[in-house]
């Protein structure tokens, strides 16, 4: 899997702790997705994230939960 886009991102260098907020707390994840809606490879890091099934953290903009939406949405279309 080609992970290049990781080298743009606009997360590079930040503290990795704003990416994994207490599960299932959106309020605690709003640092991390408003960095994500900067970023020019946000999408790339979602598809990342909801290809290899990531558990914890914000990926692309998305939280865990919202991540299983869109695999369960996903499934429902295809």
């Amino acid at each position: 899997m080609n992970t290049s886009w990781r080298n743009q991102a606009a997360c590079q260098g930040l503290d990795p702790t704003v990416f994994y907020p207490s599960p299932d707390d959106d309020v605690e994840a709003e640092p991390a997705k408003g960095v994500c809606s900067t970023c020019s490879v946000r999408e790339a890091c979602l598809e990342h994230a909801l290809a290899v099934r990531e558990k914890d953290g914000v990926w692309g903009g998305c939280t865990e939960r919202e991540r299983r939406r869109i695999i369960r949405q996903r499934r429902r279309t295809a």
